[in-house]
């Protein structure tokens, strides 16, 4: 919404911020060190939270809340932690902040602000990732993982470490944040964190090569685009191999700019491809709800229905008949919110192509050949590439 319509994006840092927290409940801590007890076995009762207790984050969540909200800020019902009025002015008087000006690097996020709109990427976070695994000289992959091949729990040797597997995935699963080329493969290494094998680490150093690629890839959002919301819901039936469950994928853009995706096994069996694909259909349609509700609390309001696209026909028949059909009388209720959303105006459901499927690309890994489609579709750049004339040159994808 601030790339669209030209809005100044500032970042500020609140000076010890979770000693503003005030504790609801008795915490103690042993006496520190250099302080003499008067008592044996004498502590220290905390009136105020501390960097390192568990209830910190919340007590600071909680004081900022109430301190915004006791000057007229409005929060969002559907995002907590937005809040709606202008309030530097107002944070430093009541915690004193230190402002950074405007937003250029924000928890690993890169911001690149032009008279275009704004760039998001991550790409020295990915660097760091790619320095400490040993892959920062390594030959780049063209896709993140090879197509066709399904991971599997059972299958290779268990890593003796299996901390280093899981912290890598960890921070691939935060690379996601402005990187959605890379979402089918970190979510199906995610599986695997338990009992991890040299089979799973291979697949990630796979992520790591294609990573390698283009580090500085991430997404962009143009200035004066259209308010309209485009979504691509799709899945890909019975495709784990051990649970037979299906995977949803779908893409969400705010004009040509994707603003939400996902990759999940579904939490049931399904018995056909339409029915997977239905389900599919209502994770999305409950992501679309979500976001009109935010785009509400930023005034902005859609004067046209989502267009979501599926290229399964019969789901999309499902999805707007009324009448009760034979084929759905299993399926959950609350799958059925397609039907209500299609009912209330809030989404249209339009047949696609499979080839024009964008969500494709969240259901499975493909050839080179349509992952390069797929991407060129899914609204990202790498200011840092020659094409685009770097991060100084101000270049456009074309």
């Amino acid at each position: 919404m601030a790339a669209y319509r030209g809005w100044h994006i500032h970042q500020l840092d609140i000076n010890n911020a979770f000693l503003h927290g005030s504790l609801n409940e008795e915490v103690y801590m042993t006496i520190p060190l250099g302080f003499q007890a008067e008592k044996p076995r004498q502590v220290c009762r905390l009136l105020r939270s501390m960097y390192g207790l568990k209830q910190a984050s919340r007590q600071w969540n909680t004081r900022l809340s109430d301190a915004l909200m006791s000057k007229g800020f409005e929060q969002s019902k559907s995002d907590p932690s937005l809040f709606i009025k202008e309030l530097k002015c107002f944070l430093d008087t009541t915690f004193k902040i230190k402002d950074l000006g405007s937003l250029g690097y924000f928890l690993g996020i890169e911001a690149h602000i032009s008279n275009d709109g704004l760039n998001l990427y991550q790409r020295k976070y990915a660097l760091d990732i790619l320095n400490e695994e040993g892959f920062l000289s390594c030959k780049p992959a063209s896709t993140p993982m090879v197509p066709g091949h399904q991971l599997q729990k059972e299958g290779g040797t268990l890593l003796q470490d299996s901390s280093s597997y899981r912290r890598l995935v960890g921070r691939l699963l935060y690379l996601t944040a402005t990187r959605p080329d890379i979402t089918y493969a970190v979510q199906q290494l995610s599986q695997f964190v338990d009992t991890p094998t040299n089979e799973h680490l291979v697949a990630a150093h796979r992520v790591l090569r294609y990573i390698k690629k283009a580090p500085g890839q991430g997404i962009f959002y143009p200035r004066n685009g259209a308010m309209q919301l485009n979504v691509f819901s799709d899945s890909d039936w019975a495709s784990c191999p051990e649970t037979r469950r299906s995977v949803t994928g779908f893409c969400i853009f705010l004009g040509t700019a994707p603003v939400s995706w996902r990759t999940k096994k579904q939490a049931t069996v399904s018995r056909s491809s339409s029915e997977a694909e239905y389900r599919a259909l209502a994770a999305t349609v409950c992501e679309v709800q979500w976001i009109i509700t935010l785009l509400h609390d930023l005034q902005i309001e859609m004067i046209r229905p989502a267009a979501i696209f599926c290229d399964n026909k019969s789901a999309i028949a499902i999805g707007e008949n009324h009448v009760f059909h034979e084929r759905t009388k299993h399926i959950e209720i609350d799958c059925h919110i397609v039907r209500e959303k299609v009912s209330q105006g809030l989404v249209k459901l339009l047949s696609v192509s499979s080839c024009g499927q964008v969500a494709d690309g969240f259901t499975k890994a493909l050839p080179t050949s349509l992952f390069q489609l797929f991407l060129s579709k899914l609204g990202t750049q790498d200011l840092h590439a020659p094409t685009y004339g770097g991060v100084g040159g101000g270049g456009n994808k074309e």
